[in-house]
């Protein structure tokens, strides 16, 4: 059973109770990432993540990896456009432990001029190795390409030549105001006891201050555009991609359902077309991210530049009989079964649970039930999936990005687009 309680200071505390298993996992989930910092300060979230890491008033970084390795547990953060989480995965006779690491390290880090220093470096190294990775890098120009200067489309690990000139009194500011007052969900599942897990938490989470007043978003407008890197790489590194849906938005289960049928697995229109039947590349897949606002649907695929042509050809046919109804009532019915058994599965997660509450809470203010997901997805029908793909798959919404030994001009990409109906 899913329960939730907010503290005074409005930070908000989801738990889900799973007697059977000897885990837990926690984390707390802070309302701030790359979406909101100005373009000076590119990068800045990311930073304070590593930061939080680096030592605090009673503890020093070794010590922090130390207390973690010797219970055999995990402790971890990730910062994306729109939020930053710290989370632990531990034996549930350890959660008070990790409990207590994560809130020192959430308020009482150092934040040593020397750290600071030292993490500058690695975080810009870190850039270099995301600059030598196409095949990932690939996907931040798309978002570049589609989004221009809105801050959605900038990459969440910054710019090195801002990283270099962030100060650590700027990093204390933004710290300060999206930490220290800013919104919080801590989400926990797994073998825990909700009451004292509540009562333990509200000690040191409810002396934060209270948040700070809701965000006002600028959406972002959308192009049509292409932009190509040419870069000495064997392969050329390929995205096609659209704006997609916000995650509350009413047609996002049939979004989930096309992204199915057109890449989403092994079975899907693409992988079967373009890497088992014709042999043109080894990685082909598509996706969907949603934001609070909006989201981004893509098709990526690793090739030859001699075989970029046959491959857009392909991919624009099949996104021109999704859209004109000519998905079968087989695909359908495989697809939102495939849908269904991905998500029941990763329920067994002590882990994955943790991420449904936190991000679910950040997003959506509730938390779906698992039954609730399977009707929504069952649901879906073949008018929904035309519906959705005329609404997202016309030429004057797509744009083209690549990494690698090929360049399209834009007369060339318009010529491409031309070939979806």
């Amino acid at each position: 059973m899913i329960r939730k309680v907010t503290l005074s200071n409005r930070t908000t505390i989801l738990t889900e109770e799973i007697p059977h298993v000897r885990s837990a996992a926690i984390g707390v989930w802070v309302d701030v990432g790359s979406r909101y910092e100005s373009e000076e300060a590119s990068g800045i979230s990311h930073f304070i993540e590593h930061m939080l890491f680096k030592g605090t008033a009673t503890r020093s970084a070794k010590e922090i990896a130390e207390a973690f390795d010797q219970i055999g547990g995990q402790l971890n953060a990730f910062t994306t456009k729109e939020y930053t989480c710290y989370y632990a995965r531990v034996l549930d006779e350890h959660l008070d432990l990790a409990v207590d690491i994560i809130s020192d390290m959430l308020f009482a880090s150092r934040f040593l001029p020397e750290d600071v220093e030292r993490e500058r470096n690695v975080i810009v190294e870190e850039i270099k190795m995301y600059e030598d990775t196409p095949d990932e890098l690939v996907h931040d120009v798309l978002a570049q390409t589609l989004w221009r200067q809105h801050a959605l489309g900038r990459p969440v690990i910054g710019r090195a030549e801002v990283v270099k000139n962030l100060s650590r009194e700027d990093i204390l500011a933004y710290y300060d105001q999206h930490y220290r007052q800013g919104k919080m969900v801590i989400a926990a599942a797994g073998n825990i006891r909700h009451e004292p897990l509540v009562e333990r938490l509200d000690a040191v989470f409810g002396k934060a201050r209270g948040q700070v007043p809701p965000r006002v978003l600028t959406s972002p407008e959308p192009f049509s555009g292409s932009t190509c890197r040419e870069k000495d790489t064997e392969q050329v590194h390929l995205c096609i991609g659209a704006q997609g849906l916000r995650l509350d938005d009413d047609d996002i289960y049939a979004l989930q359902v096309i992204n199915a049928i057109l890449g989403g697995g092994l079975s899907s229109r693409l992988f079967q077309r373009v890497r088992e039947e014709l042999g043109l590349v080894y990685n082909i897949f598509s996706y969907h991210s949603s934001y609070r606002d909006t989201g981004l649907f893509g098709i990526y695929a690793g090739l030859s530049a001699e075989n970029v042509g046959t491959v857009l050809d392909i991919v624009f046919a099949e996104l021109n009989d999704i859209r004109s109804g000519g998905v079968t009532k087989e695909e359908l019915a495989r697809s939102k079964e495939q849908l269904k058994g991905s998500f029941l599965l990763s329920l067994e997660s002590v882990t994955a649970r943790m991420n449904r509450l936190g991000k679910s809470e950040l997003y959506l203010g509730r938390v779906h039930t698992a039954e609730e997901i399977v009707e929504k997805l069952a649901k879906v029908e073949l008018a929904q999936i035309v519906a959705v793909s005329e609404r997202l798959f016309r030429p004057e919404k797509l744009s083209l990005a690549s990494i690698g030994p090929w360049r399209a001009d834009e007369s060339t990409w318009q010529a491409a687009l031309a070939r979806l109906a």
